[in-house]
């Protein structure tokens, strides 16, 4: 499945620091797949960056289609 290409899965995501220091992305979908997914403060930091310029780049997208 490509990141472009839509689903109708259904999943709950929690974000949180973990008690070692990392930061956990927390991922809880249909069909009981549980997805914990641990990060360093630098690398989780990376992330928000890159999800804040797609969440920008998707604003952009979104006007356009008004």
């Amino acid at each position: 499945m490509s990141i472009d290409k839509q689903s109708d899965v259904s999943a709950n995501l929690q974000i949180g620091p973990t008690s070692v220091g990392m930061v956990r992305i927390y991922v809880e979908a249909e069909g009981g797949i549980e997805l914990p997914l641990d990060f360093e403060p630098e690398e989780a930091l990376e992330i928000a960056e890159e999800l804040r310029a797609a969440a920008e780049i998707a604003r952009g997208m979104g006007k356009n289609r008004r």
